[in-house]
Protein backbone atom coordinates (compact mmCIF):
# COMPACT_ATOMS: atom_id res chain seq x y z
CA UNK A 1 0.00 0.00 0.00
CA UNK A 2 1.15 3.09 -0.64
CA UNK A 3 2.27 6.37 1.42
CA UNK A 4 1.66 9.10 1.17
CA UNK A 5 3.11 12.33 1.93
CA UNK A 6 2.35 15.68 3.23
CA UNK A 7 3.90 18.79 3.17
CA UNK A 8 5.18 20.13 6.49
CA UNK A 9 5.17 24.03 7.09
CA UNK A 10 9.23 24.22 6.18
CA UNK A 11 7.91 22.96 2.44
CA UNK A 12 4.50 24.61 2.12
CA UNK A 13 5.79 25.53 -1.19
CA UNK A 14 5.95 23.46 -4.41
CA UNK A 15 9.08 23.30 -5.95
CA UNK A 16 8.31 24.21 -9.85
CA UNK A 17 10.29 21.02 -11.02
CA UNK A 18 8.07 17.76 -11.82
CA UNK A 19 7.55 14.72 -13.34
CA UNK A 20 5.30 13.50 -15.67
CA UNK A 21 5.34 9.65 -15.78
CA UNK A 22 3.71 7.76 -18.98
CA UNK A 23 2.66 4.12 -17.73
CA UNK A 24 2.35 2.40 -21.06
CA UNK A 25 1.79 -1.95 -21.95
CA UNK A 26 3.91 -2.94 -24.60
CA UNK A 27 0.67 -2.73 -26.83
CA UNK A 28 0.97 1.25 -26.25
CA UNK A 29 -1.97 1.38 -23.54
CA UNK A 30 -2.00 4.15 -21.45
CA UNK A 31 -2.45 4.03 -18.18
CA UNK A 32 -4.95 8.11 -17.26
CA UNK A 33 -5.91 8.98 -13.80
CA UNK A 34 -8.50 11.11 -13.14
CA UNK A 35 -7.93 13.64 -11.00
CA UNK A 36 -10.55 14.94 -8.03
CA UNK A 37 -11.85 18.41 -8.51
CA UNK A 38 -12.75 21.10 -6.34
CA UNK A 39 -15.21 22.59 -8.73
CA UNK A 40 -18.03 20.07 -9.70
CA UNK A 41 -18.74 22.04 -12.58
CA UNK A 42 -15.63 21.52 -13.99
CA UNK A 43 -15.01 18.62 -16.59
CA UNK A 44 -13.24 15.83 -15.80
CA UNK A 45 -9.43 16.01 -15.62
CA UNK A 46 -7.33 12.87 -16.99
CA UNK A 47 -3.71 12.87 -17.19
CA UNK A 48 -1.21 10.55 -16.25
CA UNK A 49 1.28 10.18 -12.95
CA UNK A 50 2.72 14.08 -12.04
CA UNK A 51 4.35 15.05 -9.35
CA UNK A 52 6.43 17.45 -8.00
CA UNK A 53 10.26 17.20 -6.48
CA UNK A 54 9.90 17.09 -2.12
CA UNK A 55 13.59 18.45 -2.75
CA UNK A 56 15.38 21.05 -5.38
CA UNK A 57 18.21 17.92 -5.13
CA UNK A 58 15.98 14.98 -5.63
CA UNK A 59 17.02 13.05 -8.52
CA UNK A 60 14.07 13.27 -11.51
CA UNK A 61 14.10 9.69 -11.42
CA UNK A 62 13.90 9.30 -7.56
CA UNK A 63 10.34 11.66 -7.56
CA UNK A 64 8.87 10.08 -10.73
CA UNK A 65 9.07 6.16 -8.85
CA UNK A 66 7.66 8.45 -5.65
CA UNK A 67 4.95 9.38 -7.38
CA UNK A 68 4.49 6.59 -9.07
CA UNK A 69 3.77 4.43 -6.10
CA UNK A 70 2.14 7.08 -4.53
CA UNK A 71 -0.70 7.97 -6.93
CA UNK A 72 -0.87 4.34 -8.35
CA UNK A 73 1.07 1.43 -5.85
CA UNK A 74 3.33 0.35 -8.80
CA UNK A 75 6.43 -0.40 -7.24
CA UNK A 76 9.13 1.63 -10.06
CA UNK A 77 11.30 2.20 -6.95
CA UNK A 78 14.66 0.74 -6.54
CA UNK A 79 14.02 -2.95 -5.34
CA UNK A 80 10.61 -3.03 -6.92
CA UNK A 81 9.21 -5.06 -9.67
CA UNK A 82 9.57 -2.77 -12.24
CA UNK A 83 12.50 -0.94 -11.26
CA UNK A 84 13.88 -1.44 -14.71
CA UNK A 85 11.07 -0.48 -16.79
CA UNK A 86 10.81 3.00 -15.56
CA UNK A 87 12.82 4.92 -18.53
CA UNK A 88 14.15 8.80 -18.28
CA UNK A 89 12.40 10.08 -22.26
CA UNK A 90 15.17 13.06 -21.57
CA UNK A 91 12.42 15.58 -22.55
CA UNK A 92 11.15 18.82 -20.67
CA UNK A 93 8.76 20.66 -20.57
CA UNK A 94 8.20 24.60 -19.30
CA UNK A 95 5.13 25.65 -19.13
CA UNK A 96 3.02 28.44 -17.49
CA UNK A 97 1.27 27.09 -14.43
CA UNK A 98 -2.03 27.63 -14.31
CA UNK A 99 -3.46 30.41 -12.43
CA UNK A 100 -5.70 28.47 -10.36
CA UNK A 101 -2.97 26.67 -9.21
CA UNK A 102 0.10 29.39 -8.25
CA UNK A 103 -0.98 29.74 -4.76
CA UNK A 104 0.40 26.43 -4.21
CA UNK A 105 4.17 28.06 -5.45
CA UNK A 106 6.63 30.39 -3.94
CA UNK A 107 5.78 34.40 -4.83
CA UNK A 108 6.71 35.14 -8.01
CA UNK A 109 7.04 31.66 -9.66
CA UNK A 110 5.20 30.94 -12.22
CA UNK A 111 6.49 28.48 -14.39
CA UNK A 112 7.04 24.59 -13.90
CA UNK A 113 9.23 22.42 -15.26
CA UNK A 114 8.11 18.97 -16.43
CA UNK A 115 10.39 15.45 -16.92
CA UNK A 116 9.11 13.06 -18.64
CA UNK A 117 9.22 9.63 -17.46
CA UNK A 118 7.84 6.43 -19.42
CA UNK A 119 7.01 3.13 -16.97
CA UNK A 120 6.48 -0.15 -19.33
CA UNK A 121 4.27 -2.65 -17.42
CA UNK A 122 3.80 -6.24 -18.94
CA UNK A 123 -0.45 -5.59 -19.51
CA UNK A 124 -3.22 -3.36 -18.41
CA UNK A 125 -3.21 -4.30 -14.43
CA UNK A 126 -5.50 -2.62 -11.58
CA UNK A 127 -4.13 0.35 -9.55
CA UNK A 128 -4.38 1.40 -6.16
CA UNK A 129 -5.28 5.44 -6.85
CA UNK A 130 -4.92 7.72 -4.02
CA UNK A 131 -8.37 9.17 -3.17
CA UNK A 132 -7.49 12.29 -2.24
CA UNK A 133 -5.94 12.63 -5.51
CA UNK A 134 -7.59 10.70 -8.25
CA UNK A 135 -11.13 9.39 -8.73
CA UNK A 136 -11.11 6.76 -11.82
CA UNK A 137 -8.68 5.06 -14.25
CA UNK A 138 -8.64 3.78 -17.33
CA UNK A 139 -6.60 2.36 -20.13
CA UNK A 140 -6.75 3.44 -23.77
CA UNK A 141 -5.17 3.10 -26.72
CA UNK A 142 -2.01 5.83 -26.63
CA UNK A 143 -4.32 7.88 -28.96
CA UNK A 144 -7.29 7.78 -27.28
CA UNK A 145 -5.23 8.72 -24.37
CA UNK A 146 -3.82 11.74 -25.80
CA UNK A 147 -7.24 13.03 -27.14
CA UNK A 148 -7.96 12.69 -23.29
CA UNK A 149 -5.74 13.90 -21.32
CA UNK A 150 -6.25 17.50 -19.97
CA UNK A 151 -2.62 18.83 -20.41
CA UNK A 152 -1.17 19.40 -24.23
CA UNK A 153 2.36 18.99 -22.69
CA UNK A 154 0.82 15.33 -21.33
CA UNK A 155 -0.81 14.36 -25.09
CA UNK A 156 2.50 15.35 -26.52
CA UNK A 157 3.99 13.02 -24.43
CA UNK A 158 1.86 10.00 -24.86
CA UNK A 159 1.91 10.50 -28.46
CA UNK A 160 5.84 9.51 -28.53
CA UNK A 161 4.45 6.14 -28.01
CA UNK A 162 3.64 5.87 -31.87
CA UNK A 163 7.54 6.38 -32.26
CA UNK A 164 8.20 3.29 -30.22
CA UNK A 165 8.16 -0.32 -31.33
CA UNK A 166 4.76 -2.19 -29.73
CA UNK A 167 7.51 -5.27 -28.41
CA UNK A 168 9.86 -3.17 -27.29
CA UNK A 169 9.11 -5.21 -23.70
CA UNK A 170 11.18 -8.20 -25.05
CA UNK A 171 14.44 -5.95 -25.16
CA UNK A 172 13.84 -5.85 -21.30
CA UNK A 173 13.30 -8.96 -19.81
Amino acid sequence: MPFFFARTMTNRFKIPQSVLVVIHTPQREVLLIRRVESDPAAPPFWQSVTGAKDTEDEDWAITAAREVWEETGLDCRTGGPLQHNLTDWALENVYTIYPRWLHRYAPGVTHNTERVFGLLVPEKCEVTLAPREHTHYCWLPYSEAADLCFSPSNAEAVLQLMHMPPSHQEERE
